[in-house]
Parts: C-alpha cells; structure tokens; sequence
C-alpha cells in the first residue's frame, strides 16, 4: 500500500513544486513538508500496535518522503551545469546507496528496539533535509510566471508516450528493467539467506553484507561518473551495469554459499552503483519538458519505486513454483533487458 501510494505521491509533488511562488523557492518548502510529515508518520510508526495503525504509519512514511524526494530530485536539471551532471549524478548515487544499505545496517542495531529505531531515523531525517535546504539555498520564486493548470494534462503525464518521447520512453524502461531484476533477489536477501544458503543467525550477517555491498558501490560511482562527464558518454556505462548485475546473479546458482553470496553482493553492488552515478544524469537529458522537471522526474522515480513494490509478489510466486533457485535466471534476464532496452536512446552517446 505504502509503495502504490509512493507512485502518485513523486509526480503531484513535483507538479505543486514546478508552481510553487515562495521565497524560498519552488523546491525547498515541499522537501521540508515532506521530511515533517514524513518524520512524525516514523514516531507513529514507532507508537503503532496493531496490523491497521501500522498499515496507516507506513504508507504515510512512504507517501511524505516521496513527496520530499520528488521535488529534491529536480536539483540536479534545476541548478547543474549538463556537463557536471554525472559527477553530480555519481554523488547523489552514493547517498541513495549509503541510506538503502545504511537503512539495513540500522534496521539491524535496532531489531532489538525497534521504536527507538524509527525515532531516531525520524530526528536524522528532518536534520539532514533541513541542512540540505539551509546550506543549497534556492533562487526565490515569487515572481513565477505559470501557464494555465489543466488537470486532464497532468494526468496524461503518467503515460510515458514512446512515439513522442522515444527517448524518455526508453530510459524509462531500461530504468524500471534493471531495478526489477535487481529487488527481485535482493529484496529477498533475508530469506535466502535463511532458507537457500542455510545461515542460521542472518541478522549478524546482513551488516557485513551491506558493508561490501556499499564498498563495490563507492568504487564504480567515484570512477563511472566523472568519467561519463569525461567522455560525454552514458550509454556504455548504463550498459555495463546491466551486465555486471547479471553476471553477479549466476555465482549463487553454482556457489550457494556465504562466500558466494558476499561476492555475488559486491559485484551487484558494482553494478548498481554505476548505474545509480550514470542514470540520473542520462534521465535528466531525455526529460519532456524544461518547465516541469520536478513532475517529470516524479513519473521518472516511479520506474524505481514500481519494480520494489511488484519485486516481493513476483519473487514470491517464483519461489512457490521453481523455489529461491529460479529467482535469479528472473533477475538476470530482467537486468540484460534494461540493458538493451537504453541503447535506442538518442539524446545521449
């Protein structure tokens, strides 16, 4: 539920920040109403007691910090010069991976005071956000010229036209692909382990996971984005993360063990950090329309945030029929074809 209210959450935000007139900006007000929200939703989280009170806390969770990040995500076309954009693409990369993979690390030293845990995340997030706003000052937006609202095009924004937009189309797709075959396994980390790999005591083991997972990540984002920016080049770097996270995926077909699985951990993470240093900047170049980047990169994040809320009922339904072996072949043809799925793009080399 959380995740489906995620979908619409991005691009209504982002459409209120393209016609937001604040002296603050059109971004900064919604980024800060969102970490509010969104932290408070985390304190009742912490409070709920009951199946219904945490359905409530956690799509809220999802739904305000969704409405932050859209608007946050319009930085980059917003402010960055189009020759910056992938080291500037890289470094966004790594603070999604450090807060997914830190999340888990957390999530962790918390399982045994899961309330504090959540208070906590809700303090650091309406600090962090804060700051971000305080020190990246926007240019104010009082005076914003906007054209007409019409509802009926605002709606159309969720189709993705792949006759008028093959670009944007394209790495719509490629995007929605690889994150797909990356949570199909991923996202099932927990019960692999316990159930396909026979590790006993996982919680102990998750941290160190994520610790080398975010090791094969720092390395390919520090390298892939400034070297995009360098050769003006994202394609080829789009499509070696496809293939880096597709080869991972075959080592724990024939090594299911622990070793296995670390390695098979930071060569994903390899790949999905080079995608992560790349692909924001490549989106940023096949984006509709100048004057809506905040809505357009909402409908963008849904390629992220769909493949995570259908990779658990997808994988799950492998598991039933083929067992915790059949979901890496799913994993792997998922990422090939994101991989292929970017090179029709013109916009970008």
């Amino acid at each position: 539920m959380g995740a489906i209210f995620a979908l619409f959450a991005q691009p209504i935000a982002g459409q209120l920040s393209d016609r937001m007139r604040s002296r603050l900006g059109r971004r900064a007000p919604w980024i800060l109403i969102g970490s509010l929200v969104g932290a408070l939703s985390l304190v009742g989280l912490a409070a709920a007691n009951s199946f219904v009170s945490i359905l409530i806390a956690a799509t809220l969770v999802q739904t305000a910090f969704n409405f932050a990040q859209g608007p946050l995500s319009a930085i980059m076309p917003d402010r960055v010069p189009l020759k910056r954009r992938g080291s500037f693409a890289a470094l966004t990369g790594i603070g999604v991976m450090v807060g997914v993979l830190g999340g888990q690390i957390l999530a962790s030293i918390f399982l045994g005071s899961i309330g504090a845990g959540y208070v906590v995340l809700a303090v650091l997030s309406v600090v962090l956000l804060s700051l971000f706003v305080v020190f990246n000052p926007d240019y104010s937006s009082k005076d914003l010229v906007l054209e007409p609202f019409k509802f009926a095009d605002f709606l159309k924004t969720f189709w993705v036209n792949p006759v008028k937009h093959p670009d944007f189309f394209w790495a719509f797709t490629g995007r929605t692909l690889l994150y797909a075959g990356y949570f199909t396994v991923t996202g099932y980390q927990l019960f692999i382990l316990t159930d396909y790999l026979g590790i006993k005591n996982p919680a102990s083991v998750i941290p160190l996971l994520g610790i080398v997972s975010l090791a094969g990540i720092l390395i390919s984002t520090v390298i892939s984005g400034p070297l995009s920016d360098k050769f003006g080049r994202r394609k080829p770097f789009i499509f070696a993360s496809s293939v880096f996270v597709a080869i991972a995926l075959l080592i724990p077909m024939f090594s299911p063990t622990l070793p296995g699985w670390m390695l098979m951990t930071f060569i994903s993470g390899f790949g999905f950090g080079m995608f992560q240093a790349v692909d924001t900047a490549l989106m940023s170049q096949v984006l509709p329309s100048a004057k809506s980047f905040a809505k357009d990169l909402g409908v963008v994040n849904i390629a992220a945030t769909l493949p995570q809320a259908l990779a658990p009922a997808i994988a799950g339904a492998v598991v039933l029929g083929f067992g915790y072996i059949g979901l890496f072949p799913i994993g792997i043809a998922l990422s090939i074809l994101g991989a292929f799925a970017v090179l029709p793009i013109k916009a970008s080399r």
